[in-house]
């Protein structure tokens, strides 16, 4: 089964919803190169308001360490997720689960980069370029999308209602990762557009 998380959440009720509508996870953004970054508050309101089961991802982008401790302590999220320059080093430093975004748009160096993080609990493959925040809508050619590594692959990048079954039969990843896929408008989401996405993963045949 592929797993689904909904990013950038900004309010509780579209939290709930995508829970509801059976999403494995929702992420929260800290970074202020963001225009889906949440305040710490907001973000505690939501973690607590999910029911059981539903992971909660933090999501930065060469932020300050000390940041990230503020975000761990107030909001105790599950899961780190890291979009920058960080090297594995810095990112386990803060002895949690991370994930790390692999810019696929660079192009085929994205793909010496993969091997960069062993201790990353997954990999999360997006469209954007190499330096640029993640959520852009932009998709990459899902046929790079490797195998055989030991580290589980998120798909991300562009993906929605329509054309995330297609990327899951070429991509063949352990979870998709969608945010503006979703939205009306940065950080909002659109209630049909998210069941429509979901449903259309739940549905996939592989």
């Amino acid at each position: 089964m592929i797993r689904i998380k909904c990013c950038g959440m900004t309010r509780v009720e579209d939290a709930l919803l995508a829970a509801r509508l059976g999403a494995d996870a929702i992420g929260l953004v800290f970074t202020a190169r963001s225009q889906r970054r949440v305040e710490l508050s907001k973000a505690n309101e939501i973690r607590r308001a999910l029911p059981p089961f539903v992971t909660t991802v933090a999501l930065f982008m060469d932020d300050d360490a000390a940041l990230v401790h503020e975000v761990i302590r107030v909001v105790q999220p599950e899961l780190l997720q890291f979009h920058g320059q960080e090297d594995d080093a810095w990112c386990a430093q803060f002895g949690q689960r991370y994930l790390k975004a692999i810019a696929m748009g660079e192009g085929s160096a994205a793909l010496s980069r993969l091997h960069d993080y062993p201790r990353a609990a997954g990999l999360l493959l997006d469209g954007h370029g190499l330096g640029e925040a993640g959520g852009s809508g932009r998709a990459f050619d899902w046929s790079r999308m490797p195998s055989g590594l030991a580290q589980p692959l998120i798909l991300a990048g562009g993906l929605n209602q329509g054309n995330v079954a297609e990327a899951i039969r070429i991509a063949r990843p352990w979870a998709v990762d969608v945010a503006s896929g979703v939205e009306a408008s940065p950080g909002i989401k659109d209630a049909a557009k998210m069941a429509a996405f979901i449903a259309a993963v739940r549905h996939v045949s592989l």
